[in-house]
């Protein structure tokens, strides 16, 4: 039945308490985690000036991650998902002990970062990854959308809250003290996992090992509609994600510093936010192929708006190489903001019928597997973006990989996105 309110529907967290205590656990945790990520690039930008540098925070990163989401999917599928979330959480947390001990230490070696980034990485997508496969375990499939709803308003408080926070922290009290505030935060994670049930493999799981990942990969080569979800986010994520341009605009363009940068990182996130309160007719909708290809070609919009807002301040004269807040250039960041909130609230709306189709469609003795691959697309996206705009930028100008990455975006997803079976996707009968 359709639902009448625009409101987001809360109807999971009243059905499963153990959904319920998940969210509630993934979010505050996730608070900690996108603050850390924050800071971790503002103080590598602060000792060494360089974008680029700053990108190579996901170079590095990206290929043990992509490692551990396939592998990582086959453990989930093979063990119980309640032990595998738990001993990967237990290992990004480990490694934010370690951030915050070289900050105190006062470390200043990349390398150092660099490999406690990337442990951090792959433990993060193995967790998220079983979380995610754990969710249709807990939930009727009716329920799913409204849960991915939820969880796009649990991702936005996070990128929200998190950015700020670190903004505020790092400008007052330095970045050891950022991270240590992750590693408290880090904790509210655990209580979500360990008061779930075991959530061990149904009949036909998979016995473990690289034939499992095999069988994965061969899986979603014959599932037209799931790998095309992956495609347009990818294209969306690699040419769409500016996120590593912000030290260099809070610094150089609009000024202000790390505020700056948690205002940016911060307004994205409110569009997903406002997107999921609103998402309550939204997660009924019944052609769900359709509805993300608009969403990502919107998203490219958004993207291609704040290019043109930092080329208009930019070539105007009127950029600002401050990082005092005081003297940022206000209405350039205020007409940023909007253009990232339109890009966050519909990458929200493509993120909830993505994830939806994955959950519907794939059987569970597979799920594990294939959220490990959407767990690489979505980690590894921004990564392979963060490459794209920090090299771009390196040798144009900063201006210049939102602008082309806008207009791809756009462009290359309404191209590809006109396969007739994921065009036709029908939520009342799913089809991987």
């Amino acid at each position: 039945m359709t639902r009448t309110s625009h409101f987001v529907d809360l109807a999971p967290l009243r059905t499963s308490p153990a959904f319920a205590r998940l969210w509630a656990g993934n979010t505050l945790s996730g608070v900690g985690a996108v603050m850390t990520n924050t800071a971790v690039a503002l103080h590598i930008y602060d000792l060494t000036g360089s974008t680029f540098l700053v990108s190579l925070v996901a170079w590095f990163s990206l290929g043990p991650m992509i490692l551990a989401g396939l592998y990582g999917g086959a453990i989930a599928d093979r063990f119980d998902r309640r032990a595998v979330a738990i001993v990967a959480s237990l290992v990004a947390w480990a490694s934010t002990v370690a951030l915050a001990t070289v900050a105190w230490a006062q470390v200043s070696a990349l390398a150092v970062f660099y490999v406690i980034t990337t442990v951090n990485a792959v433990a993060a997508t193995i967790a998220s990854a079983t979380r995610q496969a754990i969710t249709p375990r807990i939930l009727p499939p009716e329920l799913l959308p409204k849960a991915a709803a939820l969880s796009g308003i649990s991702m936005g408080f996070m990128v929200t809250v998190g950015p700020a926070v670190a903004g505020l922290l790092v400008a007052r009290v330095g970045y050891a003290w950022t991270y240590s505030v992750d590693v408290l935060l880090f904790v509210a994670g655990f209580f979500g996992l360990w008061t779930l049930p075991e959530v061990r493999p149904e009949a036909g799981a998979a016995a473990g090992g690289l034939a499992s990942v095999r069988a994965g990969l061969a899986y979603l080569g014959r599932s037209p509609n799931i790998r095309m979800s992956f495609v347009v986010d990818l294209i969306a994520m690699t040419f769409g994600q500016p996120i590593v341009l912000f030290p260099a605009i809070g610094a150089l363009i609009i000024g202000g510093g790390s505020v700056t940068v948690g205002v940016l990182t911060a307004s994205f996130a409110v569009g997903g936010i406002l997107s999921s309160l609103a998402s309550g007719r939204l997660t009924s909708a019944r052609w769900q192929g359709r509805a993300i290809r608009n969403a990502i070609v919107a998203y490219g919009l958004g993207i291609l708006g704040l290019g043109i807002v930092l080329a208009v301040t930019t070539l105007s004269g009127h950029a600002t190489a401050s990082r005092d807040f005081g003297a940022a250039n206000r209405a350039a960041l205020l007409a940023a903001a909007a253009c990232l909130a339109v890009a966050g609230g519909s990458d929200n709306v493509s993120a909830i019928f993505r994830t939806t189709i994955l959950q519907a469609a794939v059987p569970d003795a597979m799920r594990g597997r294939i959220q490990g691959v959407f767990t690489v697309v979505v980690s590894g996206g921004p990564r392979l973006g963060q490459m794209f705009a920090g090299g771009l930028a390196a040798v144009t100008v900063t201006w210049l990989p939102p602008v082309v990455g806008g207009i791809l975006v756009v462009l290359v997803v309404a191209a590809v996105a006109r396969v007739r079976s994921f065009h036709d996707y029908d939520a009342l009968a799913p089809r991987p």
